[in-house]
């Protein structure tokens, strides 16, 4: 994966910037030797890495100015990081970059159970969002699988989703205000606490712009009260295109469960010799999760088991209490940690229209064929976010070659149907050469000037999203 070359200015005055960092920040909050900096030289993409100069961990909103302006002064880009678990390489450094982590702003600043929303510093963890509402019954929708370690910062740099997204929307459908840094130290307010604030909608510009504009250091969520309960089922099938078939059937009734989540036979049986969460072993499963009280609960899932029975399961699974309903999730939420351990693989994030699930399934399983590499499938089917994981051998060489030209494939094949290259991982490095697939370059000369108003210098996270021959000429000046 290219990235542009250092600039060697920069990394000669690495000890002059790395002394001024020092006179801002406490002394623990600036990481200058290499071998403590290896530690953020990737994220969750770890196929390519690179340590960077130095690695600030500010705890303000002041500090994080303070920062932005000096780098600003000296030409030096910057990388914001959450907690490093982008998938698409979204906080990749190069060698004459400042990472800057927002991992040590993780308060609770204000909560409003009245008008259901909760203010934190955007380098708390998802998971702990819902946390710190949960005793009084509310909690915070958008549960990507990392919720457990991903920061709010880096849901809103990638517009993060989840399992439980096709109901309740992704981050952009639950977040209403940030405070945003802009690269010069500025620091603007952006939406608010209530609905529909006045003016240009720049929250939607901010969230998904994988810290390209600034950096979001608070971040104001809608909260939710928790639903009343929730029942899962699990359903198999001898086959990837009838399970999609499945899915499509569910959505074309008008009933909206929680969550549907898929997964196949070789993320079945990784899972189950990593989970033993007691899953049938057939061809795909499903997921289907629905909420409300006992009777709509029992209402929707009749639908749904009415229509899987027309697809002819080899196995239909209701949840009778909570012990099983987390048997059913368990392999789930296993799954990525359960892959890790059998294989490397590569984890995409291309998004199709629900009806075209049975062909692009069909279709990945052919180019899997052709290329020689294995691809497990595990991913949000209601809403048509597809996970491929890609099975390689990082040791092997031509294997990551291999396994970058079946991933582009794939992402090409999800345009191809109507859909797009992300649906929640982002951009980052890992689709950056496949925007000119989805976009023309009047699309992309209109994003690319956004970046030119919130970033004059590109100093921000400027080897992402958009390819690099078309950012040469803007990232030179």
């Amino acid at each position: 994966m290219e990235m542009p070359k250092p600039n060697a200015m920069i990394v000669s005055a690495k000890s002059r910037i790395v002394a001024r960092l020092r006179k801002l920040l406490p002394a623990d909050a600036v990481i200058e030797d290499e071998a403590e900096t290896r530690a953020y030289e990737c994220d969750a993409l770890t196929a390519y890495r690179c340590p960077p100069l130095a690695v600030v961990l500010p705890r303000t909103t002041a500090e994080v100015s303070a920062v932005l302006r000096l780098c600003h002064e000296e030409n030096v880009p910057v990388v914001p990081r959450g907690s490093g678990t982008s998938l698409a390489g979204g906080a990749l450094p190069t060698a004459d970059c400042v990472v800057l982590g927002v991992s040590r702003m993780n308060g609770v600043i204000e909560t409003d159970y009245d008008n259901r929303y909760i203010r934190v510093q955007s380098g708390r963890t998802n998971l702990s969002v819902t946390g710190a509402v949960e005793s009084d019954g509310f909690f915070y929708a958008p549960d990507p699988s990392s919720q457990l370690a991903c920061a709010i910062a880096g849901n809103i740099a990638m517009n993060s989703g989840g399992a439980h997204c096709l109901k309740y929307g992704v981050t952009i459908n639950n977040l209403l205000g940030v405070t945003l840094v802009q690269m010069d130290g500025t620091v603007l307010e952006i939406g608010g606490p209530f609905m529909d604030p006045g003016g240009l909608d720049l929250l939607g510009v901010i969230c998904g712009s994988e810290g390209q504009l600034g950096v979001v250091t608070e971040a104001t969520l809608r909260i939710l009260p928790k639903p009343e309960g929730a029942r899962p089922v699990l359903i198999g099938f001898d086959s990837n295109e009838v399970a999609g078939a499945c899915v499509s059937d569910i959505i074309k009734a008008g009933v909206l469960p929680v969550a549907i989540e898929f997964m196949d036979r070789p993320c079945i049986e990784a899972t189950e010799a990593f989970a033993k969460a007691g899953y049938p072993m057939c061809e795909a499963l499903l997921i289907v999760e629905v909420e409300g009280s006992p009777a709509e609960i029992d209402e929707q899932l009749g639908v749904i088991k009415q229509i899987a029975r027309r697809h002819n399961p080899v196995e239909l699974r209701e949840a009778e209490d909570e012990d099983q309903a987390k048997r059913i999730w368990l392999g789930r939420k296993s799954a990525f940690g359960a892959m890790g351990q059998i294989n490397d693989y590569m984890c995409l994030d291309g998004t199709i229209p629900v009806s075209s699930l049975p062909y692009v399934l069909r279709r990945i399983a052919e180019m899997s064929k052709d290329i020689g590499l294995d691809v497990a499938n595990v991913f949000h089917a209601g809403d048509g976010n597809m996970h491929p994981l890609i099975l390689f051998d990082a040791n092997k060489p031509g294997d990551l070659e291999r396994c970058e030209t079946l991933g582009a494939d794939i992402l090409k094949l999800c345009v191809e149907v109507g859909g797009c290259l992300t649906g929640e991982h982002g951009v980052g490095i890992e689709k950056r050469d496949l925007m000119n697939v989805q976009f023309a370059p009047d699309d992309l000369e209109a994003q690319l000037r956004v970046k030119d108003v919130f970033d004059p210098k590109w100093l921000l996270n400027p080897a992402k999203v958009f390819p690099l021959a078309s950012t040469a000429s803007r990232r030179a000046v």
